[in-house]
């Protein structure tokens, strides 16, 4: 229903329809030690911890409402501090994102944010010390409130706290820009409010907040409003003094700190995202200025940004992973899940050691590795053991945890280790007889409940399970490398895979905290489809006599986390040969192989270009010897013209196919598995 609540004369927009409104509660609370009362406001939206609270329009309101009539009983000695606090598990989620669509102007914007503005400073002008008690998540707007208040607290059990607006295509806009450089030097603020959004939205939790000085003190959860108060009252009373180190305000060494996170903004996003550019003027800005200039400069940085397309695009894709990954689209009724008490794994490298470790850490079930010999099962699990113990090594883990995982983690030789498993999945040689091989030799030894997995990147789930006598339930399960950082998981339906199998991969991946897409079983799927249509012209060109350097960067501009011959590093020559040739199999008409892709793979080399002493990238002469001799003038606008005419025929084709169940999941599969920007908004939208 909509808000009731009474915007003040001169509020810019008004309450949005359906806004879940996070009140302002005030209540006095008398302070031990007579130290005397506090008037305590509480921001709740009446809504459990499954609807974090956020700052919308009505919210606003009820703080400047609050905020005013605390400060008249403070000046008229009624109240001696006031205390800003959440409900349980949240401070305050931040600025409700639905307003940066809703305002139709740059001008509304400007006005909103000016509003905010006035209305969070309040919390630092009050004529009486005010106190933010971080209770919980504390998010743009929500970080902001405790950065306004004289003195902070923060309970140690806090999961997250950040300023994500850069990443979101925003910046800090109601003070964060000024406060928290100025209260923790510009380098620790600049991690928050530039490095840790462009890192997939890196947050920190109670205890760094307070390692890096934005919280004075910290408590424990169990009481930590009983003692949050207890301190408020030593700090009135004078029994506790709070001192906070100088910060280095040399010109020097900001610049520096800025320098800094200005090549973490140029590595993410290759200036196409304005965004981040914009916090690091304001950061700069907040040096020398006064609150009142730096305040200003925050408002019409928010304005210009709320009317530029990257916002938009940013809300798209920040959409797509908050809501549609949580709630995948296709995925079967959840009570068909079959519980997992143990996992196996076939094959015992990399991945498979990747795999097991994930499954120990977040199943914190038995897992077995098996493979051909007893050296390479021994380097498996002494795989999974050393990254527990580095994990250790970095307090990420506690000694009891580091052996309760060990524990977890076998290995054997013999497939018939499988025989209580509930499910096994496979990590072998990316070719087809050997799955089915292994497939066949795993079914003998398990249960007919088992559920069989397969993390192919490229070939048929149908085909691998069609001489099975149980194929219903082999269910793809294709992770990206690394297993532990990327997020996605490609869930993969073969043609007779069961819902039960399909409702088990999906509660694995809820469990693994994954983002799992439904795919129907196609060569490649969707992400290593759609890159490999992204790179097949690129390889083309190259066959065809352009320029090497021309094609890497003809896509920086965009923002792309990285350029064809960077990607084709990472992923391996020789894993793109083998995509490839499986797309040219299947698509001969649109995938066509490439002459100097197989010339890379047969001289093993990993990379295409060298590097110099100085770090420059150039073409050593084998590589050279791979590529016509005669240059063409292609340029920039003619690579990305030819890549994206083949990459929106490719989009159009699969979701023809009915490959996902929509463009949205097309749009989510390349955010969380190829790192495709936030700032493009998605794959589909930006085609159109």
């Amino acid at each position: 229903m909509s808000t009731t609540i009474e915007t003040p004369a001169g509020a810019p927009i008004s309450p949005l329809p359906d806004e879940v409104v996070t009140n302002a509660l005030v209540r006095d609370v008398r302070l031990p030690g007579r130290a005397g009362v506090m008037a305590l406001i509480t921001l709740d939206n009446g809504r459990d911890h499954t609807r974090p609270t956020t700052m919308g329009v009505g919210g606003l309101a009820s703080l400047d409402a609050a905020l005013d009539a605390v400060t008249a009983r403070a000046a008229a000695g009624e109240i001696v501090a006031v205390g800003v606090t959440g409900k349980p598990f949240y401070l305050l989620a931040g600025f409700d994102l639905n307003i940066a669509l809703a305002t139709k102007s740059r001008e509304e914007s400007l006005e909103f944010v000016r509003w905010g503005h006035r209305v969070y400073r309040k919390l630092g002008e009050l004529g009486v010390p005010s106190f933010g008690f971080v209770n919980g998540a504390a998010l743009g707007g929500g970080l902001e409130i405790a950065l306004h208040c004289t003195y902070r607290t923060v309970s140690s059990a806090v999961p997250a706290i950040a300023l994500p607006e850069t990443m979101l295509g925003l910046i800090p806009g109601w003070g964060g820009c000024y406060l928290l450089p100025n209260l923790v030097g510009p380098a620790k603020a600049l991690e928050v409010i530039v490095v840790n959004p462009l890192n997939n939205g890196r947050t920190i939790n109670g205890k760094q907040a307070f390692a890096a000085g934005i919280a004075d003190v910290i408590f424990s959860p169990a009481d930590y409003l009983e003692q949050s108060l207890l301190w408020a009252a030593d700090v009135l009373t004078g029994r506790i003094a709070v001192d906070r180190p100088e910060i280095d305000r040399s010109e020097q060494a900001w610049e520096a700190a800025l320098a800094e996170a200005k090549k973490v903004a140029d590595t993410k996003t290759h200036g196409a995202a304005p965004a981040p550019y914009r916090a690091l003027d304001l950061v700069r800005l907040a040096r020398t200025a006064d609150k009142d200039t730096t305040f200003e400069a925050e408002s019409q940085a928010s304005a210009d940004l709320s009317v530029g397309p990257e916002l938009r695009a940013c809300l798209y894709a920040f959409d797509l992973v908050q809501k549609r990954a949580k709630r995948p689209a296709g995925a079967p009724d959840k009570s068909l899940a079959k519980k997992v008490t143990t996992v196996g794994v076939v094959g015992a490298g990399l991945m498979a050691s990747q795999m097991a470790l994930l499954f120990a850490r977040r199943l914190e079930v038995p897992v077995v590795l098996t493979d051909l010999d007893q050296a390479r099962v021994d380097k498996g699990v002494g795989y999974v053991h050393d990254e527990i113990d580095k994990l250790l090594a970095k307090g990420r883990l506690s000694p009891d945890a580091a052996n309760r995982y060990k524990a977890l983690v076998t290995g054997s030789t013999d497939k018939a280790a499988f025989a209580g498993a509930d499910v096994v999945i496979e990590a072998v040689f990316e070719r087809l007889d050997v799955k089915k091989q292994v497939f066949a030799e795993v079914e003998a030894v398990v249960s007919a409940e088992c559920i069989l997995m397969t993390n192919t990147s490229s070939l048929s789930v149908t085909e691998m399970a069609a001489d099975l006598e149980h194929p219903e339930r082999v269910v793809g399960f294709h992770f990206f490398n690394p297993v532990a950082i990327m997020p996605l998981i490609e869930i993969v339906k073969g043609d007779r895979t069961s819902d039960a199998a399909l409702a088990t991969a999906f509660a694995v991946g809820r469990t693994l905290k994954k983002t799992c897409v439904l795919v129907k079983d196609a060569p490649a799927f969707v992400v290593n489809r759609l890159l490999t249509a992204w790179l097949n012209p690129v390889f083309a060109l190259l066959d065809s006599g352009a320029d090497p350097a021309v094609v890497d960067s003809a896509f920086s501009s965009l923002g792309f986390p990285m350029t064809p011959f960077v990607l084709l590093q990472l992923v391996g020559p020789a894993v793109a040969l083998h995509t490839g040739e499986t797309l040219h199999a299947a698509f001969p008409d649109r995938f066509v192989e490439s002459t100097f892709l197989r010339k890379l793979v047969a001289a093993k080399r990993t990379a295409v270009w060298s590097q110099g002493p100085d770090g420059a990238d150039y073409l050593d002469d084998e590589v050279a010897a791979m590529l016509p001799a005669e240059r063409n003038a292609l340029t920039a606008d003619d690579v990305r013209e030819r890549a994206f005419s083949v990459l929106a025929q490719e989009i159009r084709i699969m979701l023809d196919e009915g490959i996902v169940v929509a463009p949205q999941d097309i749009d989510l599969c390349m955010v969380m598995g190829a790192g495709w920007p936030f700032v493009l908004g998605g794959i589909t939208p930006y085609l159109d």
